[in-house]
């Protein structure tokens, strides 16, 4: 009998949910970097297990929101995770039982309901065994959790056995999406989370979260490859500078290691261009939150 279901992925901002999404896909669906809150809009990623087709929601991380555009973010995150079948709360080994950790599990207690979650901790190469004993039973002690599973996302410890878990408590169903497929977010949003991807790790401090990419333009070629415009807006005109670079280096780096990785999502050949513009009121727009998959709405005060 087939399966299949929503699982959504929560947690602290960089407790590695995008690093397990991509690795239970086997491909880079979700954005990756060492800076925080770097998945703004839930991510669907599609994986096979047997009969069972997971359907993985990667949600931003859950943290104090600030800003409209952290507001978006933290309800994209309770959406997703309130449309899930099963829901996997991330906790990185060696950070522990934080108060981010504690606000996440009183908010669970509330929100929780009927549904199966299961605790993922992370990053379990970073800690001795008795650390992440006393860990497992102190968060258990907190929530009562369907099942615990050690793991670490980037080495792949652990992965098979949570995906063999989920798989057997999917609800009885047909699969959602064709076999074939392996995330439902359009190309030309994954495009831009790619090329973003790229500039948050080129770029530092603040500006990675002042800075949006939209796709504008994309032409399939004759020669079978595709020709990808995109725009980079950033909220400043200083910001502009920084984010081409001396002599537009940083752009140049940018734009060849996004095409390198936007090819290869694609399986063709790609021509990127890339344009820098400055939009300075770009995060109190509505246009700019649905072309990121956010409501925005859901940023209001």
């Amino acid at each position: 009998m087939s399966r299949a279901g929503f699982i959504a992925l929560i947690g602290e901002p960089n407790a590695g949910k995008s690093t397990l999404l991509n690795r239970m896909v086997g491909a880079k669906v979700s954005i990756v970097t060492h800076k925080v809150q770097t998945t703004r809009a839930r991510i669907r990623g599609v994986a096979l297990e047997g009969e069972s087709q997971l359907v993985f929601v990667d949600t931003p991380g859950l943290f104090k929101p600030r800003r409209r555009l952290d507001r978006a973010m933290v309800s994209a995150a309770w959406a997703g995770a309130g449309d899930a079948d099963i829901v996997v709360l991330m906790v990185e080994a060696h950070r522990g039982l934080t108060e981010g950790v504690e606000r996440i599990l009183e908010s669970l207690q509330v929100r929780a309901g009927g549904t199966t979650i299961a605790l993922g901790i992370n990053k379990i190469d970073r800690v001795q065994r008795d650390k992440l004993l006393e860990l497992t039973e102190k968060l258990n002690a907190r929530f009562p959790f369907s099942a615990t599973f050690m793991i670490s996302a980037e080495k792949g410890y652990g992965v098979d056995d949570l995906r063999k878990w989920l798989a057997e408590r999917l609800p009885e169903g047909p699969w959602l999406y064709p076999e074939d497929q392996i995330a439902d977010m359009p190309l030309r949003m994954i495009a831009a989370e790619i090329t973003r991807e790229k500039l948050t790790l080129r770029l530092h401090q603040e500006l990675p979260y002042q800075l949006t990419v939209e796709t504008e333009g994309w032409e399939e070629r004759k020669d079978g490859s595709v020709k990808i415009d995109q725009v980079i807006y950033v909220a400043r005109s200083g910001h502009k500078g920084i984010t081409l670079g001396p002599k537009g280096e940083t752009i140049k780096a940018v734009s060849v290691a996004a095409r390198e990785d936007i090819t290869e999502f694609l399986g063709q050949k790609v021509h990127l261009f890339l344009q820098v513009k400055v939009r300075e009121g770009w995060q109190d727009e509505a246009e700019r939150y649905s072309e990121i998959g956010l409501d925005f709405s859901d940023g209001a005060e």
